[in-house]
């Protein structure tokens, strides 16, 4: 049976999804705001341990459409290894639509683009990109580990390999000194990459992390709703993006907002207006809402 070692996690969009954790724990794990991997060291599971979960899977269980591979950053096993994973889970459910995970910048850096197109070739067609900020400012406060330009390198060299990336925002994480520049900033870097999907979160300071310590010494500015709303507006306004699925209804988000860009842009933006100018009829999502 399928051996899940400490908690899994799994971008909202992979719900319908096999989760197949390939890798413990993330390569990186420095981040200030992320609480997902503290309890785990990481490494590569062993083929012969994921062959034996994908047998047993394939005998109990209809076929998937899509695989994820967890954990945090599977992306950073040697590419022999998942070229095998993935062999494993074709030759197991040929239909297989997709398989997916998440990549860090630093295992974008690391795997050639060679490597991607091959991986592609093989249904490793899609990367979850936490982007966070375009800001270096920001980007150094929460020890992403690259600057704003090494960000759109990396994220680059998937596009050129043919794999969808879908990149993550977090709003919030300027604080009030950096809010715009966060926002206009962020709005650069995914200009460049040209991303499949973009999604906004808000940043929530989460127990046992170095951004929850500093929540707590009153060192951390949360902002308000409304203030949120203005740099989703910001960031909306200063996309130049040519193709784009884009979502803003993670169950952090106190506003819901979905589109294509550039096609629903400016009504997004006219939306967001409106709150900003009438801030008492916006429907913010309430606290016990948002925390389902």
């Amino acid at each position: 049976m399928i051996n899940y070692q400490g908690a899994v996690f799994r971008p909202p969009s992979e719900a319908n999804s096999l989760i197949l954790q390939a890798t413990l724990g993330c390569s990186w794990n420095r981040c200030t705001f992320c609480a997902m991997y503290r309890e785990k060291s990481f490494r590569v599971r062993k083929i012969a341990e994921l062959q034996r979960e994908i047998e047993w899977y394939a005998h109990n269980f209809p076929a998937p459409r899509k695989v994820f591979l967890a954990d945090g950053d599977a992306h950073m096993a040697k590419a022999s290894f998942l070229a095998e994973l993935l062999d494993l889970i074709n030759a197991a459910w040929p239909d297989v639509k997709r398989v997916t995970c998440y990549a860090s910048p630093q295992s974008l850096a690391q795997r050639s683009v060679a490597e991607m197109e091959m991986l592609r070739e093989k249904k490793l067609t899609q990367y979850y990109l936490g982007i966070e900020s375009g800001n270096d400012d920001v980007l150094r406060a929460i020890d992403k580990g690259v600057d704003s330009l090494e960000m759109i390198r990396v994220a680059n060299k998937a596009h050129a390999a043919g794999v969808k990336l879908s990149t993550m925002i977090l709003l919030g994480m300027g604080q009030r000194a950096l809010s715009r520049e966060h926002a206009v900033d962020s709005a650069r870097v995914v200009n460049a990459i040209q991303p499949k999907f973009v999604s906004t979160l808000v940043v929530t300071p989460v127990e046992g992390t170095p951004l929850w310590e500093t929540a707590a010494r009153g060192e951390f500015e949360t902002l308000s709703p409304i203030e949120l709303a203005a740099e989703l507006r910001e960031f909306l306004a200063h996309t130049e993006l040519t193709g784009s699925v884009f979502r803003s209804n993670h169950a952090s988000n106190y506003l819901s907002l979905a589109g294509t860009l550039p096609k629903d842009k400016n009504a997004m933006v006219t939306a967001l207006d409106q709150v900003l100018e009438n801030p008492a009829n916006a429907r913010f999502k309430p606290e016990w809402l948002r925390a389902l």
